[in-house]
């Protein structure tokens, strides 16, 4: 019972120190940029993606929710982010739903897809589901972008933007982020496998 106790409160205190790194990681996001093309990128799929192999997909749905809460409330509702402040603005609702569902959908995907392959081939799974973060990440923004495609084309234009929504879309917003995190999240694919090694597989579900 100790024991049980004991594993509990660990799962506790790695899903809050986890969670206190997005937090963190979010809002440092605003400053940290590609060098050279000056484009905002993020670091907290990395931690998502860890929380969801140690602890389950439950705890990778709920990093990936307070991620995409912390991105409407910082970006969306302050307006610390021109693009989603004017989505904010035009569709508040849907733009709420794309912040939520994608990040959140990325973190419990992760944790599901180290879940199932674990067993079998634990690097495989880990790769996997760094890979699945971005992946599933982008995919629903762009997804949610086409629900809105009128609004994200009047942010085009009034960006003085020069070529197609379609092309603001997938170049202009996605493109260069989901490359970028995709990358990093690859070439930490190997820490975290070692990470969850110390971590120990007693603890994660």
């Amino acid at each position: 019972m100790a024991s049980k106790r004991n594993q509990s409160l660990l799962r506790m205190v790695q899903l809050a120190i986890l969670t206190a790194v997005v937090l963190v990681l979010q809002a440092a996001g605003i400053v940290i940029k590609i060098p050279v093309l000056g484009t905002p990128v993020s670091l907290v799929l990395i931690p998502i993606a860890l929380g969801a192999m140690i602890l389950g997909p439950a705890a990778g749905a709920f990093l990936g929710f307070v991620f995409g809460l912390e991105v409407y409330i910082q970006c969306g509702v302050m307006g610390l982010d021109p693009f989603t402040a004017f989505l904010f603005q035009q569709n508040p609702i849907i733009t709420a739903g794309i912040c939520l569902v994608k990040s959140t959908l990325a973190g419990y995907l992760a944790g599901l897809i180290y879940k199932l392959l674990a067993k079998r081939n634990e690097l495989l799974a880990v790769f996997l589901a760094a890979a699945i973060t971005p992946i599933v990440n982008t995919g629903v923004f762009v997804a949610g972008c086409f629900v809105i495609f009128d609004t994200i084309s009047a942010f085009a234009d009034s960006m003085s933007y020069g070529k197609s929504a379609v092309h603001f879309i997938f170049i202009g917003l996605a493109g260069l982020n989901f490359v970028f995190e995709f990358i990093i999240n690859m070439i930490f694919a190997p820490s975290l496998q070692r990470i969850i090694h110390v971590v120990g597989k007693k603890v994660r579900r």
